[in-house]
């Protein structure tokens, strides 16, 4: 990373309460976290399930407050992150009554933009995120790739610099993720957001991400940071080459050690 951080935590930890509110019935989720996202950079978190991941994006998008450490925004600590960052849950939240082209314009209706001025700017972005023409269908009428496509221009029309993407092509079949990556790819290319991105599926990790975080399991830390030299832009043919098969088995070899101890089988 070249410059300040656009995103930072140092040491970050959360912890809930247990069902009885003792202190031996509390639950550690995340444990001095401590990673970095330059502006403009693509980031990816990868870990074993329930390590975390959601827990970490839920306290930089303010929706959960950190019991211990700190999240800086442009080197500042933020009296209040709720709405400082764009954030896109695993589950596209598309409210069905509301057409592609009013689903796309919530996140301007919330900050103040006058609908009609929203809808403008969202009509203008509908052809780069492959949605022209589909600005007055339902979301139940769409496949689940454009109700993604749907809910990540929601996202980026939000205009905030840094964006939070939850695992957003996880539901999708292999041939649609794929499609969806590339498009992806493209968007960030021409936008360059600061993304973190989480998933499970490494190989997307490393075509997409510039560095990705790799977490332990529960309570959740970075065991790993792997800088991906890959050289952009990347296509998907970039994963069929002897340095991605190389980042993505140092990447899978502490994620497998992780699988192993969970299921309690000797590594």
């Amino acid at each position: 990373m070249t410059g300040s951080p656009k995103l930072a935590t140092e040491g970050l930890g959360k912890t809930f309460p247990g069902p009885d509110g003792s202190p031996e019935s509390e639950v550690c989720a995340l444990t001095g976290v401590d990673l970095v996202v330059g502006g403009g950079e693509f980031v990816s978190l990868v870990g074993p399930s329930g390590c975390g991941k959601s827990t970490l994006f839920n306290c930089v998008a303010g929706l959960a407050r950190p019991s211990s450490g700190r999240i800086l925004i442009d080197g500042r600590e933020p009296e209040r992150l709720l709405g400082l960052v764009g954030y896109m849950p695993q589950r596209d939240l598309l409210m069905p009554w509301r057409t592609v082209l009013d689903n796309c314009t919530l996140g301007l209706e919330m900050s103040g933009v006058r609908r009609r001025e929203a809808r403008a700017r969202a009509r203008e972005a509908l052809p780069r995120f492959g949605l022209d023409g589909f600005e007055d269908r339902w979301p139940a009428s769409l496949s689940g790739g454009m109700r993604q496509r749907a809910a990540l221009l929601r996202t980026f029309l939000a205009g905030r610099d840094v964006m939070l993407l939850d695992e957003p092509f996880g539901a999708l079949d292999a041939l649609t993720r794929s499609g969806m990556q590339a498009w992806l790819l493209e968007v960030w290319e021409s936008d360059r957001k600061t993304i973190l991105f989480v998933t499970h599926d490494v190989e997307e990790a490393v075509l997409l991400s510039d560095r990705v975080y790799v977490m332990s399991g529960r309570p959740g830390r970075m065991d790993m940071c792997v800088e991906i030299d890959l050289p952009r832009p990347r296509a998907l043919g970039t994963t069929t080459t002897p340095r991605f098969t190389e980042l993505k088995a140092r990447i899978l070899a502490p994620l497998q050690t992780a699988a192993l101890a969970q299921a309690g089988l000797p590594e």
